[in-house]
Order: structure tokens, then C-alpha cells, then sequence
């Protein structure tokens, strides 16, 4: 088994032609046709299916494409760390952040480690929580913003904000930060909540059965984008993080104010892994990241926000 045959073996998987990954691979055919069969020989399992659709992975094919992408993945990185100079800080680094951060953050992390940092590669992945403690668990992200979770056997969670949730409505409804309203006025709405399961969903049931008011739920979905979309084309109300909406509020196309009768507050915290050796590249995007969201707190751009971070931010 070696590179090549990896490399092969991912290409017809995305392409699903022998034909249309000889010509990506720079290859003739029958050399890709040869190498995945040699590797099939190998394993002692079929890898694909020849379909008239195309190349279709089977069960164990899939396995193995996994697999192989997160073993090409850390050659590349390896390759990227070898330090051209003494020195200098290289590698790749694929950092997860909360769909709801990511508009304020990811050009000021770009843009200060472009500048400090040129050698890292970044790679950003957006998602919600607990699709990005997956990846995390997984070897997919090097380190990730999570809600809501404490150190794991298997990740370090290290407090970072402390963010209130609003209620998010039409403009037309009027609502306002200076106003807060009441959880119970919220649930009289129709709401467009995220799906069940999710870790913001859990925060808002918890406060509704604080409140003693059930929510009357017209849509589930699991996209923030959708969320408001939905809001504003009138289907009702839903509940987010401040840094979620606030471009939108101050666009005049959602209205918004924080949640009251009860309070409701997520901690947002940097996950890393707990065990294996931390990269030179991972440790400067922890604390360029670390860094970039307390400027976005203490400048007053993350709305209703608390920092609570202790220590001087040097990352994982």
C-alpha cells in the first residue's frame, strides 16, 4: 500500500470514473485501473462497484476512503512543518468555529496570521457544536470554539465568553437591546427553533421550563442561516446568540433583544485534544484566535458578551 494507491483510491471516489481520475491524476487508465486493483488484492475486499453509473465505494471501500484521506492529510501536514529556516513557524492548522462566530472572526484570525504567521496554512470549518466536538474527536479540526462543555477524557474545554441569548423577531415587531423581553412573551410566537438534540435547543428548553411557558415550535432546522431567513420572511421567532444577528439587526432586517424571566447565557470555550503532541503552528492560531475574540468583546463587537478567560491566552 503506498501514496499513490491512496491518492487513486480517493480521486475515483469523488469523481466515480477510473477514466476521470486517470486525467486528474495526470495518469492513463489502466495505471489507475492497476493500482486499484492491487490494493483491492491486497485488502482482500472489492473496494468499489462498477455500476453503469460509475465507480460506487462499497462499505469497506468507504471505510478505507476515510481513512486514507486523514492519513494523506497528516503527510501533508508533516511536509508543511519541516521548518525551511530556524525559526519560522509552518504548518497547517484546521481550526472549527461556531456557525454563529464566524462572521466576526474568521478575517481578523486570517488577517493577523497572515501578517505575524505567513508560513500557516489555515483551514477554517464552520458548524455547530456538537458537529464540530465530533470532528474534533475524530483528528478532523487541530482545535475548535464549543458551547456549553466542560474538559472530556478526550478534550481540554478552556472558558473563554460568556454571551447572553436574544430573541430575534421581524423588524416590524419592534424589538430592541436596551428592552429585554421576557422568555414568556417569546414562547407566545410561533418559533423556528433549531433541531432537537442540538445544544442551543437545549439551553432554550431548559429556559422555557424555567419560565413555565412551552414553546409553540413551527419550524426545526439545524442552519443559523435558515433560522433567520425564516424569521424574516415571517414564520415566526427564534432565539440566538447575539454575535449571530447583529449585522443583521443593524442592517434593519431582524430586530432583537436579550432574553429575560430567565436569563439565558452560553459559554462558548477553545476545545483541544487532550492527548499527542501539539504542533508549533497549532499553539500560535490558539492564541491568535484567543486573541482576536477578546478584542471582539472588549471593543464592544460581540453583543452582550462577557470575557472570562484567565491566564494570558497562549492557547491549548
Amino acid at each position: 500500500m503506498d501514496v499513490k494507491q491512496l491518492k487513486a483510491l480517493i480521486t475515483v471516489a469523488e469523481v466515480g470514473s477510473v477514466t476521470r481520475a486517470a486525467e486528474l491524476l495526470h495518469l492513463v487508465q489502466p495505471a489507475v485501473t492497476r493500482q486499484i486493483r492491487t490494493l483491492e488484492e491486497e485488502l482482500g475486499v472489492p473496494l468499489f462497484q462498477r455500476t453503469r453509473q460509475g465507480m460506487r465505494p462499497t462499505e469497506a471501500g468507504q471505510i478505507m476512503i476515510d481513512r486514507a484521506r486523514r492519513a494523506l492529510n497528516e503527510l501533508e501536514r508533516a511536509r508543511a512543518e519541516v521548518q525551511p529556516s530556524p525559526g519560522d513557524v509552518t504548518g497547517i492548522v484546521t481550526v472549527g468555529l461556531l456557525e454563529s462566530t464566524s462572521d466576526l472572526l474568521a478575517e481578523p484570525l486570517v488577517s493577523a496570521l497572515g501578517t505575524a504567521h505567513p508560513g500557516v496554512e489555515l483551514r477554517l470549518m464552520t458548524g455547530y457544536s456538537g458537529h464540530l466536538q465530533q470532528w474534533l474527536d475524530d483528528g478532523d479540526l487541530d482545535l475548535t470554539l464549543l458551547y456549553n462543555l466542560d474538559s472530556t477524557p478526550s478534550l481540554n474545554a478552556r472558558p473563554l465568553v460568556r454571551e447572553r441569548l436574544w430573541a430575534v423577531a421581524p423588524a416590524s415587531a419592534g424589538l430592541a437591546a436596551d428592552r429585554p423581553v421576557a422568555f414568556a412573551e417569546v414562547a407566545a410566537h410561533p418559533l423556528v427553533m433549531p433541531a432537537a438534540g442540538h445544544a442551543l435547543r437545549t439551553l432554550i428548553d431548559a429556559a422555557a421550563a424555567r419560565a413555565g411557558s412551552p414553546t409553540n415550535v413551527s419550524v426545526q432546522t439545524n442552519a443559523m442561516r435558515v433560522q433567520k431567513r425564516l424569521v424574516l420572511a415571517g414564520h415566526g421567532w427564534t432565539i440566538l446568540p447575539g454575535v449571530g444577528i447583529a449585522e443583521d439587526v443593524a442592517r434593519g432586517e431582524l430586530s432583537a433583544a436579550p432574553l429575560h424571566e430567565p436569563d439565558v447565557w452560553r459559554s462558548v470555550v477553545l476545545g483541544t485534544p487532550r492527548y499527542g503532541r501539539v504542533p508549533p503552528a497549532v499553539s500560535v492560531v490558539a492564541r491568535a484566535l484567543v486573541r482576536t475574540m477578546e478584542a471582539a468583546v472588549t471593543e464592544g463587537r460581540w453583543p452582550s458578551a462577557e470575557w472570562t478567560a484567565t491566564g494570558e491566552g497562549t492557547g491549548p
